[in-house]
């Protein structure tokens, strides 16, 4: 038992000790890279020792230091400001690569509008950057000069927040970045380092007094460790300890054949099969896939791995709609399409069954029912799919339809659409009947909870009809057939709604004079 004198003088070196800690834990060490800011101080100190500046520009790097070359931690940002030590560059703010969507991993620069030593305003363009669905402008936020361009004009993917360029306030301080590079952090970059992380080992000594042994793994330590694994502490096979040390030495050494056979066998986690090409490399080309592509190839191959698909088919007669398309142009020099009248009657259809205008959200695992339809069409660009909006798609004429699907198809071939004009959309239609195919399956865009694929019109024999009130039976006609397939997410669309929709679109293909009313 110790006694109160002695339980107290415990008490308050355990104190003093914690307390000791403490004060280290927030010293800040010399190679933070703090030293090398250029900062005008009020002359007092901060918490952590730092000078405290009554003006600050830019953001403190500090315990948690960046490893070299990575200058904007955060990739929707645009932009990072920088002091650089006096003697070595001014100030300067170091842009990144900006998030021109919600869906923007990464851009290419297709264009750059200014040039080095060119200033420019707030509000101007700066460079023309490719998105994963258009081309879009950068503008400026601010007013300065451009000093350094760090990335070329089509030179690849950039990701959101990496550095595209540096800019400054005055002209005359251009010059000073003409070696400044992005890939080392720039002459100006502040110094970082990149904490190592000690690991604490206890080893047992004569008398069972216990001592640490802290080995740090920077560069040299991770080389040293992956060349020589090291046996955990108190391990039998570990040299650490003098129980292990024994113990290695009545072990015998395995022959030497066993190191050869080694040595043959190749490491099973880094061997890769040789790749084999029959055809000779003249008689093939490889290019990159475009921004676009690779969006697309993700999103499809994670609705089809994730989405509940099912397809319904309908065969619909279009000579209704072509003799009406006939009547429109002669009478009222109103040019229509077959496509137009699909998206019209596909939009009358979502109105009469809204189970099929909706979107799924896998987060909170409901599906949300719109009372607005806005149709998506699927527009083919020579980089890839595009799906451009119809708002209120139901409220619109055939003329209005035509008009605005004209205009959108246009700019979507000229990667100049609007990011809302074409996310979003509660249902999609892609018709591939003008390329002469009569049928296909779509994959449902997410969330959305189903696509309509339409075919090309097809000239068939089809047998008469029976007429109920004689019994006769009418004589065989050749009639225009499409076929249309609804492919649904069965988490929105069960089959008796699909079945629902399908019917009521055949109702306004057939009798096309119904969408007119």
């Amino acid at each position: 038992m110790l006694s109160t004198s002695s339980a107290r003088r415990l008490l308050l070196s355990t104190r003093q000790s914690a307390s000791a800690r403490c004060d280290r834990r927030r010293l800040v060490p010399a190679s933070s890279g703090l030293s090398s800011l250029s900062r005008p101080s009020d002359g007092g100190v901060d918490r952590d020792g730092r000078p405290s500046s009554s003006r600050r520009r830019g953001p403190i790097i500090a315990r948690s230091a960046l490893p070299p070359g990575i200058i904007n931690p955060s990739p929707r940002s645009s932009s990072v400001r920088w002091f650089a030590s006096a003697e070595d560059l001014p100030y300067h703010i170091v842009v990144g690569m900006p998030a021109l969507s919600p869906t923007m991993e990464s851009g290419t620069i297709s264009k750059w509008n200014v040039a080095e030593g060119d200033s420019f305003s707030a509000g101007d363009s700066l460079a023309v950057v490719e998105t994963d669905k258009a081309s879009m402008d950068f503008e400026a936020q601010d007013d300065g000069v451009v000093a350094r361009l760090l990335v070329t004009e089509g030179g690849g993917e950039v990701r959101c927040g990496a550095p595209i360029m540096v800019t400054v306030e005055d002209v005359a301080d251009v010059g000073a970045f003409a070696n400044f590079s992005a890939s080392a952090g720039g002459e100006g970059a502040p110094t970082t380092t990149t904490a190592t992380t000690p690991v604490t080992e206890t080893e047992t000594v004569g008398g069972g007094a216990r001592r640490p042994s802290i080995r740090f793994l920077g560069k040299e330590g991770w080389a040293a460790k992956l060349s020589s694994p090291v046996t955990p502490p108190g391990v039998v096979g570990s040299s650490s300890t003098p129980i292990a040390a024994a113990a290695s030495s009545l072990v015998p050494s395995p022959p030497a054949t066993a190191a050869v056979a080694a040595a043959v066998v190749p490491n099973l986690r880094t061997y890769a099969p040789e790749t084999v090409t029959t055809v000779p490399p003249h008689l093939y080309s490889d290019s990159p896939a475009s921004n676009m592509r690779k969006v697309i190839s993700k999103r499809l191959t994670q609705s089809k791995s994730t989405v509940p698909h099912f397809y319904t088919s309908i065969e619909v007669s279009l000579d209704g709609i072509l003799a009406l398309r006939k009547v429109l142009a002669k009478d009222f020099d109103a040019k229509v399409s077959v496509n137009d009248f699909i998206i019209k009657a596909s939009a009358m259809a979502l109105r009469d069954v809204p189970e099929v205008n909706a979107t799924y959200d896998p987060v909170t695992r409901s599906q949300r029912t719109f009372d607005g339809v806005d149709v998506s069409v699927a527009v083919a660009t020579p980089t890839g799919l595009i799906t451009p909006i119809i708002p209120s798609t139901s409220g619109l004429s055939l003329a209005e339809i035509g008009s605005r699907m004209k205009d959108l198809a246009s700019r979507a071939r000229d990667g100049n659409l609007k990011p809302e004009e074409y996310q979003g959309g509660t249902f999609c239609i892609s018709n591939l009947g003008m390329f002469g195919i009569s049928e296909f399956s779509a994959v449902v865009n997410p969330p959305q909870g189903a696509i309509l694929a339409v075919g090309g019109g097809e000239r068939r024999v089809v047998p008469g009809r029976v007429d109920t009130a004689t019994g006769e039976k009418g004589r065989p006609a050749i009639a225009t057939i499409m076929t249309a397939r609804l492919s649904a997410d069965r988490r929105v669309v069960d089959e008796a709604t699909a079945a629902l929709f399908m019917g009521a679109l055949k109702e306004y293909l057939t009798q096309p004079k119904l969408m007119i009313l």
